[in-house]
């Protein structure tokens, strides 16, 4: 006789966390979660707009590859956004939570500007360059460096501090448009050194952001070999896992929190370089887009695999730019691309559920 009646019942399903995920279970699960992702987007497009899903899918994917230009404008796009989620995953992999990427950004930028503007026409292009790249670097570091010092010396809330600090980079910027605004009165810089082309990286083996393609993708594979295989790197883990075992372990975490928030406000400085000298060639409070934010999605969801952040940059950047084309093929607003991004979003990270852990449901025993 079943004992299921008289104690306590089996529950439905059981959770467990696997020991290991294969590699084909991974690719499995993503594959699934992007497949039933689509199917759902479907259901809501057809829901809210009456539109064949199919031909909303044909409109996304004509407005961010569609063409050559295109094409380019959404690699251009990926890579900036690439730039500034490396940027970041260093000080989370230290468990130091910059949330500041936008603003250290937007410092770079503005730098970047200010050398543009001052000396676009006075010094050579090498030395200009040189000088650009250099004042991205130190401002977006005396970014970093700043909610640094306050967490290693009083242990200040990172998130908040660095959180404030994009606020402070927004001001700065609207207070240097106000002495660059070009033409007079228009509160913007516009195009800078527009009939001498001063500061704009220049093409690169025929690609028109080849420049930007090398720096970026160099940077990507160094924060990535600088994390697994540097002594550093380690140290950065250590204190990531916990901060009482790497001092007890000989760790100097004052030093490590400033160093490596220095690298990561150097090279979202050198992000706002790329924006403004291989890219839209102005300063605005606008520049960043929203990078800052969007690259802790990207680091997260790439698991703080800088190799990795190249799919999922390019999987943000693609619907980003497929919005504006379907925003005008089918008079949507762009927000419906949004909406499909959100639940394409929803359902990868959801499977990373189904990667970590397996879940058995009760099996039902017949009576003989």
């Amino acid at each position: 006789m079943s004992n299921n009646n008289h104690g306590v019942r089996e529950p439905l399903f059981h959770i467990s966390k696997r020991q290991e995920s294969s590699l084909f279970l991974r690719i499995g699960v993503r594959l699934a979660a992007i497949a039933l992702a689509l199917v759902a987007c479907g259901v809501v497009i057809v829901a809210l707009t009456g539109l064949n899903p199919m031909e909303v899918y044909a409109g996304i994917i004509d407005g961010a590859v569609g063409s050559s230009r295109r094409l380019w404008v959404t690699i251009r796009d990926t890579l900036a956004l690439l730039l500034v989620a490396v940027a970041i995953t260093p000080a989370f992999k230290m468990r130091f939570w910059n949330v500041g990427g936008e603003g250290q950004v937007l410092i770079g930028a503005t730098a970047t500007a200010a050398v543009m503007i001052n000396l676009g026409d006075r010094v050579p292009a090498p030395v200009l360059f040189a000088l650009m790249i250099g004042a991205s670097l130190l401002a977006g570091m005396i970014w970093g460096v700043i909610p640094a010092l306050f967490k290693a010396g009083w242990n200040t809330n990172e998130t908040l501090f660095t959180l404030m600090m994009n606020y402070v980079a927004t001001q700065i910027v609207s207070f240097c448009i106000v002495f660059w605004e070009n033409p007079a009165g228009s509160n913007s810089v516009g195009i800078i050194n527009s009939a001498s082309k001063a500061g704009w990286l220049p093409p690169l083996f025929g690609l028109t952001y080849g420049w930007n393609l090398v720096i970026v993708v160099a940077i990507t594979a160094f924060i990535y070999v600088y994390l697994r295989y540097s002594k550093q790197g380690y140290e950065i883990a250590y204190v990531g896992q916990s901060v009482n075992t790497a001092r007890y372990a000989g760790i100097n975490v004052k030093t490590v929190i400033i160093r490596t928030m220095a690298i990561s406000g150097a090279l979202c400085g050198l992000a706002g370089f790329i924006l403004v000298s291989g890219a839209g060639h102005t300063i605005s409070t606008t520049l960043a887009g929203g990078r800052g934010f969007t690259a802790i999605v990207v680091a997260w969801l790439s698991k703080l695999n800088t190799f990795t952040m190249m799919l999922v940059s390019f999987l943000l950047t693609f619907m980003a730019k497929g919005a504006i084309q379907i925003a005008s093929q089918f008079s949507l607003n762009e927000n419906a691309s949004e909406i499909i991004t959100g639940i394409i979003l929803f359902f990868v990270l959801g499977c990373e559920f189904f990667i970590n852990y397996k879940v058995e449901f009760r099996h039902r025993h017949r009576e003989g």
